[in-house]
């Protein structure tokens, strides 16, 4: 059965204390040639796509559809697609307001909070094999502003039930400074210093090595203390230049900016002998290390949120927001926030940055804004007649694959019998039946692979979904809250295959989809059961239900 989605399916920041992004943008888009702040995030969104469409001449593809807008929505928003109900509700209704009181009411939702802490965690703990799950749940749900939740993972005070596990940012890197560095960097500021560990670098001629030994030494002081994270009070970090020099590095952030510090005395044999036995006990009795009356993490913090040098961290988040919910960065590669590389919309991201700033870091703010915004809502058909726009135009919805948690959940919500999602439920009851199939989910996500740049389903998924007893059995078994048995005991067969289409593709069917599971079911009138499972595993493995689009 063919899919309609075949139609749709594509530093000087770094150079010294001016820093010479902020020049650029600065240039481009100062303060009061920017749009009003008090202006909504989306019309500005708008605005500034729409400017830089015009330039070109590029005309936007259309809005989209009323069902293909629910499901864009509700899988960014709350990670799974709609229930049948919810889609044929939404598609009906004639509220010119719907969109907004949609988005608002799937914002205000549990579900919205756990959807969010999971892309979160993705993105700041991938390839650690630990998680900040608990933390950024409460943090979320709370609506702690960004640079607090920053402050708290980076410095973060373990005795704290506020900010309990905030600081396993850390943790789960403090025996690796180089990648606490790295990583630091590219989620808070949007640079990846480690292009300038072992020599300038070649294409940006303000990355120096001294840029990132400086950022190497806010964490050279860090140590892990079995459960806890402890501090040094001295320690400096030497290397050695591409001419052979050995250096120590000084506390420099990636503006160029040189901090002042106490100056630190290291102890000596005796001494740094009794602190390893001190701490060995510590380690054994699960006890904290006392804290450092002075901390350069903490100055990492100060001066990343220091008046002039924000842009940094506001721009990465934003950054980093707009490539989740747009499909890709105004900034690209995300960690590539210099000189050489500048942005697709530097007024917007400008703006944007600003917003953030002034709204104290609120990211719900941003993910409303981005969402409720007609470049968000644009169709991801092109009209074949034209070439297709550059996807840094944002002209049309780029596709995008879903990660392993939204597939999962998306394809345990799409073979629930729609009784199951019944309309009498309450709030708490439908929430909960919502976070079974996130659990069930979960059995098929941890076997997907994460989606990155370029991605293409791998041979495993494909041998996955077509010889695994546990995906078949999760998917495709019988009970009355099974979908197949719901199609298999509809004596209509019209019905069936309207039932089908709605709760797997969240839509109205398609006429040549009639057909082609008319003719099916007809071939297989002796196995009916056999052949509703068969058709629902066909819809299921289709690109439709496998991205985003």
């Amino acid at each position: 059965m063919r899919s309609p989605l075949s139609k749709k399916l594509r530093g000087g920041w770094l150079g010294n204390p001016m820093f010479a992004l902020a020049m650029v943008l600065a240039q481009a888009c100062a303060a009061d040639e920017l749009l009003p702040p008090d202006k909504p995030v989306e019309e500005a969104i708008d605005h500034y796509l729409d400017v830089r469409l015009a330039k070109d001449g590029v005309t936007a593809a259309a809005q989209a559809n009323d069902a293909n807008l629910l499901r864009r929505t509700m899988l960014d928003l709350v990670g799974r697609i709609p229930t049948a109900a919810e889609a044929k509700a939404f598609v009906a209704s004639t509220d010119p307001g719907k969109r907004v009181a949609l988005v608002d009411r799937l914002m205000a939702s549990p579900a919205y909070v756990r959807q969010q802490t999971a892309e979160l965690d993705a993105i700041l703990m991938r390839g650690t094999n630990q998680s900040l799950k608990e933390y950024l749940a409460t943090s979320l749900e709370k609506n702690v502003p960004w640079d607090q939740m920053f402050r708290e993972m980076v410095v973060g005070q373990e005795g704290d039930a506020e900010q309990k596990g905030a600081i396993k940012f850390v943790r789960s890197r403090a025996k690796d400074t180089d990648k606490l560095t790295t990583d630091a960097g590219v989620l808070f500021f949007g640079v990846n210093v480690s292009c300038a560990k072992c020599h300038d670098h070649p294409l940006v001629p303000t990355w120096t090595q001294e840029h990132y030994f400086g950022m190497k030494s806010f964490f050279s002081r860090t140590y892990d203390v079995g459960e806890f994270i402890g501090e040094k009070e001295y320690g400096i970090v030497n290397y050695k230049t591409v001419q052979g020099e050995s250096k120590d590095s000084r506390l420099m952030f990636l503006t160029g900016e040189v901090l002042t510090e106490p100056e630190s005395k290291e102890p000596d044999d005796n001494a740094k002998k009794e602190e390893k036995k001190k701490l060995e006990e510590l380690k054994k009795g699960k006890q904290a290390p006392p804290a450092a009356t002075y901390s350069r993490r903490a100055r990492l913090v100060e001066i990343g949120l220091k008046e002039g040098t924000q842009p940094y961290f506001a721009r990465a988040i934003v950054n980093q927001l707009w490539n989740r919910l747009m499909g890709r960065g105004m900034v690209m590669p995300l960690d590539q926030m210099h000189d050489q590389n500048v942005p697709s919309h530097p007024e917007l991201l400008a703006w944007l940055a600003r917003d953030m700033q002034t709204h104290k870091y609120d990211l719900r703010r941003l993910i409303r804004g981005i969402a409720l915004s007609k470049a968000y809502s644009r169709t991801s058909e092109w009209d074949g007649s034209k070439e297709r726009p550059s996807d840094e135009l944002f002209a049309i919805a780029i596709v995008r694959p879903l990660t392993p948690w939204q597939y999962g959940t998306s394809l345990r919500v799409a073979v629930a019998s729609p009784e199951y999602f019944s309309s009498d439920l309450k709030e708490d009851e439908f929430d909960n039946r919502v976070k079974q199939m996130e659990g069930a989910g979960r059995n098929i996500a941890g076997s997907l692979e994460y989606p990155g740049d370029d991605f293409q389903v791998s041979v495993d998924e494909a041998l996955l979904f077509s010889n695994s007893d546990k995906v078949k059995n999760e998917l495709l078994r019988d009970g009355k809250e099974m979908l197949s048995t719901k199609l298999t005991e509809t004596k209509e067969r019209r019905e069936a295959m309207d039932t089908a289409i709605w709760n797997i593709y969240s839509r109205p069917p398609a006429d040549e989809e009639l057909q082609a599971l008319e003719q099916f079911l007809h071939k297989h009138e002796d196995q009916p059961a056999q052949a509703w499972k068969q058709a629902i595993w066909a819809m299921l493995t289709s690109g439709e239900c496998r991205f985003n689009y």
